[in-house]
């Protein structure tokens, strides 16, 4: 029997593609999206004024509202006896109760000539988110003076 010599076959003349710049310019793609990529306004950073180390001796005009953030998520303002519950769905990232608590507050500071101040004390053990989602609704009323507190009421 004769041998019979190999030669190329049909699958090695078959044209190639090249990747090697495809992976280029997805890199290129990837790093033009994140540097045009903006942050959404209302999850910046909030400018919080800090209380200062020693009390003040004149006290505020208008008395700062106070919201409660407890453990199971549900949103309180005020504190003791006045306390009253808003948005307890913690599902829900919205908060339409104390976005028109925050929004009349924030006017009545506005038209007597004052800042309104928010007083914020969360439950140690509250999700971060919640407290979160209090601060989006802080920047979107435009209160820029919040302090987080721990003196409340324990029960």
């Amino acid at each position: 029997m004769a041998r019979k010599k190999k030669s190329d076959t049909h699958e090695d003349d078959e044209p190639g593609l090249d990747i090697s710049s495809l992976i280029d310019v997805c890199f290129l793609l990837l790093i033009y999206f994140l540097v045009t990529t903006t942050i959404q306004p209302r999850e910046q950073d909030l400018s919080l004024q800090l209380p200062a180390a020693a009390p003040s001796d004149t006290p505020p005009v208008l008395a700062p509202m106070f919201i409660k953030v407890d453990k199971s998520g549900s949103i309180y303002i005020n504190a003791g006896p006045s306390q009253e519950p808003l948005d307890s769905d913690v599902n829900q990232r919205t908060l339409p109760l104390l976005e028109e608590r925050l929004d009349s507050y924030a006017a009545a500071a506005r038209a007597g000539g004052t800042q309104p101040v928010v007083q914020i004390w969360a439950d140690p053990e509250a999700l971060q988110q919640r407290v979160v989602d209090v601060l989006n609704c802080l920047a979107s009323a435009e209160v820029k003076s919040v302090t987080f507190t721990d003196l409340v009421d324990r029960p």
